[in-house]
């Protein structure tokens, strides 16, 4: 029961890596989310299925570099 709140589904909340470590190492991607400065600046342009194909697809590639 919900006692009248509404839950967004999944495809509704805001999609986002951001660890809140916000510096970039020496090779351009950033020490909390693994992101790219480009893709930092792109996010909140890009649309949902950009950002699974990032987070699903790109930055766990990134992780075991």
């Amino acid at each position: 029961m919900t006692d009248g709140m509404v839950i967004a589904s999944s495809s509704q909340l805001p999609l986002s890596p951001c660890t809140g470590v916000c510096r970039l190492d020496a090779r351009g991607l950033c020490m909390g989310c693994l992101r790219t400065g480009d893709e930092i600046a792109r996010w909140s342009t890009m649309d949902d299925a950009q950002k699974l194909w990032i987070m699903d697809e790109i930055l766990p590639r990134r992780q075991g570099a």
